[in-house]
């Protein structure tokens, strides 16, 4: 029995877990400094980048989703494993252009929590 491939697999499951908790920490400590930031521009930017983050969760899950579906005999192979890293950018990339839109708008009700917060705590 061949456990590379098991091996393999996870050993990529765990750097990409690994590279979203870092993803995620960076983008929370992105936003928590500029909370407290004068400038309402790195703001927005923040809670956009958070918008194109939590965008970019919803189309991987619907992704995920979509696997179970797949006839792929062998998932590990270089092929599939250039497909995912263009599937990856290319869902980065989506996502960033639709909070840029502000289609969602989540970034713009977040943004006016935290300016609401920020000036509150200002008195």
């Amino acid at each position: 029995m061949d456990i590379g491939g098991m091996g393999s697999a996870y050993s990529d499951y765990l750097s990409t877990q690994a590279a979203q908790s870092n993803k995620a920490s960076a983008l929370q400590s992105k936003l928590e400094n500029s909370a407290g930031s004068e400038s309402d521009e790195e703001l927005m930017d923040a809670c956009k980048e958070f918008e194109a983050y939590f965008v970019e969760k919803i189309f991987d899950t619907m992704l995920e989703s979509t696997k179970m579906f797949s006839d792929d005999k062998d998932e590990n192979s270089y092929g599939n494993k250039m497909v995912d890293v263009f599937k990856e950018t290319a869902l980065h990339q989506l996502s960033s252009q639709v909070a840029d839109s502000g289609s969602v708008g989540l970034a713009r009700t977040l943004y006016e929590q935290m300016k609401r917060q920020n000036e509150a705590m200002k008195l």
